[in-house]
């Protein structure tokens, strides 16, 4: 089975015409799971249900799946005091950091067990550069977060917007790669070090599209053709991008969200099933084979309360051995009565023909031959 696509970011607005060909066409590109994303700015609402119906009011593709996404516009550090509960309203929930404070907020400071992505506005004129941010990218991949790179202002935006995104995906793609650090300062006598790339770029990053209609959707291998011809990711993380860091994504919070302590997942309670009748009385089908086999007996339906408990092996043999046993004792009891009743006649014929003085001595062998073809 080949990997999974995915696509978690697709803008859904209420009563959105778009919608439903966006999502046609990406399942028909060869997307596989999608997230419908709304995005919150400013102060939480009372209400923090989500409102994207479940199921949505139009026909999807029945092998695309859908996920709930909600993005909070991070500008004060006072937001974060209901993310817990607005994230148990969504699949995922992903943080869009405003500026440089709020960004080092979401990657050291906003708890990892409501927080599943990061996703910073790239086609925006950053304030700061994002590749001098690497410890920050660290300390967010330490624990468990990811950030996203969305491509679709960067193909239907105007040329200042993509010109940022080029720069800033580029950035960012560079301070996330593994070991990254800034050149050294310059040694006494001597010439100042290299910074060390640590290999390719990309680590605990993801590709979205953000695209608000179908115009701006890109097929799965051209948007690895991007991350890897233009970005900069290497050594396979433009595919892993679209599949394999976005499913971690998706599974990390399914497992913060239902299972204990964002650590372990109940699958199973291991309850047990009764053979009873449910609740409705009814009592459950017989097999055709035991219908056939109560026919042809002439009997009712088997009880299990007549019916005899299953016989172990070892109980098996210890019976056959017992009835091996008791058929040798009657066999030599009948040996030992017929002896007994052979010696009785021979006592009884030698005691009628016992010789008298004169007797001759033929009669008297005559006797022992007979006695001798009696025993």
């Amino acid at each position: 089975m080949g990997n999974l696509f995915y696509d978690l970011n697709i803008p859904w607005r209420p009563g959105d015409p778009e919608l439903p060909r966006t999502l046609a066409f990406l399942h028909e590109l060869g997307y596989n799971v999608v997230a419908l994303n709304h995005t919150i700015s400013g102060k939480l609402p009372a209400d923090l249900s989500c409102p994207i119906p479940s199921p949505l009011p139009f026909v999807t593709p029945p092998k695309l799946t859908i996920l709930r996404r909600c993005t909070l516009v991070l500008t004060s550090p006072s937001t974060n005091a209901r993310l817990a509960a607005l994230a148990a309203a969504y699949d995922v929930l992903a943080i869009r950091p405003s500026d440089e404070r709020t960004l080092q907020l979401a990657c050291t400071s906003l708890p990892p067990g409501a927080v599943d992505l990061v996703s910073v506005d790239l086609a925006q004129r950053m304030t700061f550069h994002l590749s001098a941010k690497h410890t920050l990218l660290a300390a967010a991949r330490d624990r468990g977060l990811r950030f996203e790179i969305c491509y679709a202002a960067g193909i239907v935006g105007d040329a200042p917007a993509r010109q940022n995104v080029i720069r800033n995906a580029t950035a960012l793609v560079r301070a996330s790669a593994r070991g990254w650090e800034p050149k050294r300062p310059r040694r006494e006598g001597g010439k100042g070090g290299k910074g060390g790339s640590g290999g390719p770029g990309g680590r605990g990053v993801i590709v979205s599209s953000e695209a608000r209609d179908a115009v701006a959707v890109r097929a799965p291998w051209d948007v690895v053709n991007l991350a890897e011809g233009v970005w900069g990711m290497g050594g396979g993380r433009g595919r892993d991008a679209i599949s394999e860091e976005a499913r971690k994504v998706v599974a990390g919070a399914a497992i913060k969200r239902r299972g204990y302590r964002g650590v372990i997942d109940v699958i199973d309670g291991g309850e047990a099933q009764t053979k009873s009748a449910d609740k409705t009385g009814t009592q459950p089908q017989r097999s055709e084979k035991r219908k056939a086999v109560e026919e042809n007996t002439n009997e009712g339906p088997m009880d299990n309360t007549d019916r005899a408990p299953p016989v172990s092996k070892r109980e098996l043999k210890r019976r056959q051995k017992k009835a091996r046993m008791g058929e040798e004792q009657q066999v030599e009891q009948q040996l030992q009565q017929i002896d007994k009743q052979v010696k009785t006649a021979v006592h009884g014929a030698a005691l009628s023909s016992a010789p008298d003085a004169g007797t001759e001595p033929g009669e008297e062998s005559q006797v022992d031959v007979t006695m001798q073809d009696i025993k």
